[in-house]
C-alpha cells in the first residue's frame, strides 16, 4: 500500500491540528536488559492513550469530504478503534454507536462512552461484535466504519512516519517489532518504510492465542484460528484481514507469536525500566524482542508502545502476580 505525498501532509495535518508527534526513546535499562538497543515509540501518549486515534482523524475527515451528511456510524471494536472513531465523531459532529463484546474491558467501556458514544454489548468475541454491527448498519442506514480501510492507514501511517524519519537515513533499527490485530498497524509501518526508504526488517507479532495472521502468513491463505487470550484484546482477531494479509505476506520478514505470560512479562518490565504503563497488545513487541534477543547481540530494534489502556485490575495482578 502506498501513499502519495498530497496524501502523507493531508493526513499529517488532521492528525496534528489534535495531537503532536509522540515521544521515542531507547531506555538505557532496556538496553541493559536486553544487551541491545531497543527504541520504544509511546503512542500510549496520544489523547486516547493509542495509535488508533491517529486512523480516525484521517478516515472522518475523509469522510466528512466525500460523503453527504451521514446519519451516524458505527463500528466494532475491542476498544481502541472504538475510541479512535467516538473522538473523531465528536470532532466532526456525527453520532457514533460502537459494538463491543460482551466481557469487554470495563475502562475502555467508560472511555468511549465518555466520548458520547452508544455501546451495545454484543457476542463473545470481536468478530461476532463485527457482524452484528454490519447488521445494525443496513437495518439503521449507519455508516460502518470499518476495522482495516486506506483511510485508517493514512493516518496510523504518521507515527510510523515520526519513528522512521527520526533517524539518519540508513540508521533505522535492523529490526522493527509490530503487533497484529486486524493488520492496520503492520500496514501502517510498511506504507511508511517505504514512503521513507528505511531498511529495517519487519516482524509482525501475534498473540499466540490468537494466530490467524500466524497461520495465514504460513499457509498464504486465510485460515480461521480461535481467540482465547486473557490479556492480548487487541490482538484478539478471530479472521485475518485478506487485505491485510496480502500486504503481511509481502512485506513481512517473519510473523511471530508471544504468550499471555510474555506479554505479562513485557509490561512488568516496560513498567519497571521506563515507568510507563502498556496494554497488552503494546506490550508484544518487547516480548517478541525479549524472545528473539539471541538474533540481534549488540545491535538495535525498535517496537511500538502502541496502547497503555488496560483495566487497573488486570494491571495490579500482572505487577503482582501471585
Amino acid at each position: 500500500m502506498q501513499f502519495s505525498q498530497e496524501e502523507v501532509d493531508r493526513a499529517r495535518e488532521a492528525v496534528y491540528a489534535v495531537m503532536p508527534p509522540t515521544p521515542q526513546f531507547a531506555w538505557p535499562l532496556l538496553r541493559e536488559r536486553l544487551g541491545m538497543q531497543v527504541w520504544v515509540k509511546h503512542e500510549n501518549h496520544t489523547p486516547a492513550g493509542a495509535f488508533k486515534v491517529r486512523g480516525g482523524l484521517t478516515y472522518f475527515e475523509q469522510l466528512a469530504q466525500r460523503t453527504p451528511r451521514v446519519p451516524g456510524v458505527i463500528t466494532a471494536t475491542r476498544g481502541n478503534h472504538g475510541q479512535s472513531v467516538g473522538l473523531a465523531a465528536r470532532k466532526y459532529g456525527i453520532a457514533a454507536t460502537i459494538v463491543v463484546p460482551r466481557g469487554n474491558s470495563q475502562e475502555k467501556n467508560a472511555a468511549m462512552r465518555a466520548l458520547g458514544v452508544r455501546l451495545i454489548e454484543h457476542g463473545d468475541d470481536f468478530q461476532a461484535a463485527r457482524e452484528h454491527a454490519i447488521a445494525l448498519a443496513a437495518e439503521s442506514g449507519l455508516h460502518m466504519v470499518p476495522s482495516f480501510d486506506r483511510g485508517l492507514i493514512r493516518g496510523v501511517m504518521t507515527y510510523w512516519l515520526e519513528f522512521f524519519e527520526s533517524f539518519p537515513r540508513g540508521e533505522a533499527p535492523e529490526v522493527v517489532y509490530v503487533p497484529i490485530g486486524q493488520g492496520s498497524g503492520f500496514c501502517a509501518a510498511s506504507a511508511a518504510r517505504a514512503y521513507t526508504g528505511a531498511k529495517s526488517a519487519l516482524v509482525g507479532v501475534v498473540s499466540a492465542h490468537a494466530t490467524t495472521y500466524l497461520d495465514s502468513f504460513r499457509a498464504r491463505r486465510v485460515v480461521e484460528a480461535p481467540v482465547t487470550t486473557q490479556l492480548a484484546d487487541g490482538m484478539a482477531c478471530r479472521i485475518a484481514d485478506a487485505e491485510a494479509l496480502e500486504i503481511v505476506l509481502r512485506e513481512a520478514e517473519d510473523v511471530v507469536s508471544v504468550t499471555d505470560d510474555e506479554i505479562a512479562q513485557a509490561m512488568r518490565i516496560l513498567f519497571a525500566d521506563t515507568h510507563n504503563v502498556a496494554e497488552g497488545a503494546g506490550a508484544a513487541g518487547l516480548a517478541a524482542a525479549i524472545q528473539r534477543k539471541a538474533r540481534h547481540p549488540g545491535g538495535a530494534v525498535g517496537f511500538a508502545l502502541t496502547g497503555g489502556n488496560v483495566d487497573s485490575d488486570v494491571f495490579a495482578r500482572i505487577l503482582s502476580p501471585a
